[in-house]
């Protein structure tokens, strides 16, 4: 089967201008997935396409699926407020480790030196404190929006946020053990409705907080707001014995990100999304865990719902587990000497074929091509490259 690439093999970020061009417009937020975490070929693409975007696009910002609390220290390293960087604490999930992600945020600040605040490229975290192991406890991110409101409105609405026994709401064990989670108790209901209560004064003082402090202060103290109220209300799916926990835990960490997306999508500057393509296709996600498959609508579907073309997606994947039989991996593999970008209206004869299936869990290929606006295919992957943390 022919089928015709925008040349993303020798230079990837004018093939994605040239699909932007043929798309007619600039999305506020262009996600680039990847089917799996820590390959290489795969951040050094998207590292070249977001130097692009930046340098001739317009694009001032990146956001990078990991702890959006924690990730507020890689934006004020690479806008120059501060000098050195621990990435082992500033990039969850072991993220930091990565020398793709290392080079992106050198990048980053060496771009922005000697630029205005108008024109450097930010950096964002979209996650939330989660790992697959566990959930963080909500207290770091509710005391700090509590003393902004102190520090800035004079009152906040509750006192309790700092009587939380972060031991109790990180116990590993509450993962896969509803029985395990205090997400349920007395006292998280209570703090569901004070955390409640807190955004509301952020909402209804919006004006005043922002002349006082700064709109980029604001936003920052808001986030701490926002995160720690979506961990109350992951905690308590936590604590649930309904059947579809998990999937409502996964559903809520990807409405969690969808917020922190729109977030950034208001600063009005295009920005580029780099997450698992599970979080960023418009599709209903679907992934193996606890032996059943589990359900939710993704981060990029919440996005794509409310502001419509303001998002787009690329979905990434690679011949990491194509096989002699019919898939669409194999097809797109066929028809990619390295690298190719595919829009998928290019590839409408693929439409039928079935996803290529995956004996590693940490491997996720792309379940088909209706949730996204095109394909960055890339061969020579190997399983055996992927890290144990994937």
């Amino acid at each position: 089967m022919s089928l015709s690439d925008y040349g993303l093999r020798a230079d990837p970020g004018p093939a994605v201008g040239r699909l932007l061009d043929a798309w007619g417009r600039t999305p506020r937020l262009l996600g680039m997935g990847e089917p799996t975490h820590g390959v290489e070929k795969f951040l050094l693409l998207r590292n070249e396409v977001f130097a692009h975007l930046v340098e001739h696009r317009g694009f001032r910002s990146f956001a990078l699926e990991t702890d959006c609390l924690a990730a507020a220290a890689v934006d004020d390293h690479v806008t120059g407020r501060t000098d050195g960087l621990d990435f082992d604490t500033a990039l969850s999930h072991g993220w930091g480790a990565l020398p793709g992600n290392r080079a992106l945020v050198a990048w980053m600040r060496e771009y922005n030196e000697g630029r205005g605040p108008g024109e450097r490229v930010r950096f964002h975290g979209i996650d939330s404190p989660l790992e697959i192991s566990g959930a963080a406890s909500p207290r770091p991110a509710l005391e700090a929006a509590s003393r902004y409101l102190r520090d800035h409105l004079g009152r906040v609405p509750s006192g309790a946020f700092a009587d939380i026994d972060d031991a109790a709401w990180e116990n590993p064990a509450a993962m896969m053990d509803p029985s395990a989670s205090v997400g349920g108790s007395d006292e998280a209901r209570a703090l569901r409705v004070a955390a409640d209560d807190m955004m509301g004064v952020f909402e209804a003082e919006a004006p005043g907080l922002r002349r006082a402090d700064s709109d980029e202060g604001y936003e920052r103290a808001l986030l701490f707001a926002r995160t720690g109220r979506g961990l109350l209300r992951y905690h308590a799916a936590m604590a649930s014995e309904a059947p579809d926990r998990l999937a409502r835990m996964l559903g809520l960490r990807d409405a969690m990100m969808a917020d922190h997306l729109l977030a950034v999508a208001r600063t009005g500057a295009p920005c580029l999304v780099s997450a698992h393509n599970t979080h960023l296709q418009r599709d209903r996600s679907t992934v193996r865990f606890g032996g059943t498959d589990q359900h939710w609508w993704s981060a990029g579907a919440v996005v794509a719902s409310l502001i419509g073309d303001g998002y787009a997606v690329i979905g990434t994947d690679s011949d990491a587990v194509v096989s002699d039989g019919s898939s669409l991996q194999a097809a797109l593999a066929d028809a990619t000497p390295d690298r190719a970008l595919f829009p998928v209206e290019r590839l409408a004869d693929l439409c039928g074929l079935p996803p290529a299936e995956s004996a590693d869990h940490r491997y996720v290929p792309l379940s088909g091509l209706d949730g996204v606006d095109a394909v960055a295919f890339v061969t020579g992957v190997r399983l055996d490259e992927l890290p144990k943390y994937s």
